[in-house]
């Protein structure tokens, strides 16, 4: 199947279990895979037969910077969710989800988590 990948989208919110990440807040990185069929956009050369990546990086960035959860795996379940809510041609979707300034002490590029989702039915 043909994808879409959007990667190292930078935000910056305030996700996070403790009171200082609600407050101070962090930077996330976002990766996105959209699979979904390219044939006929590609063919037609027109933007209506796919997903438009601008459209999508602005859903992605309104949840990032403007909801909070306390969980990373929230916040990649709600862009997951809203990218098969508002393009029914995507039939699969794979959203990864960095923090790389997480409040563990030690020493790491970042902590992150995966969420697959396909479209039922």
């Amino acid at each position: 199947m043909d994808k879409i990948i959007m990667k190292n989208l930078a935000f910056y919110g305030y996700h996070g279990v403790l009171e200082e990440e609600s407050k101070l807040g962090q930077k996330f990185f976002i990766d996105v895979e959209m699979y979904l069929d390219l044939k006929k956009a590609g063919s037609e050369d027109n933007v209506e037969y796919t997903v438009n990546y601008a459209k999508t990086y602005e859903l992605i960035k309104d949840i990032v910077e403007n909801k909070r959860f306390n969980l990373i795996e929230a916040l990649g379940e709600n862009i997951a969710n809203i990218i098969l809510n508002k393009f029914k041609q995507v039939k699969e979707v794979l959203v990864t989800v960095k923090k790389p300034e997480a409040p563990v002490k030690g020493i790491y590029d970042y902590f992150a988590i995966e969420i697959r989702r396909e479209r039922n039915g």
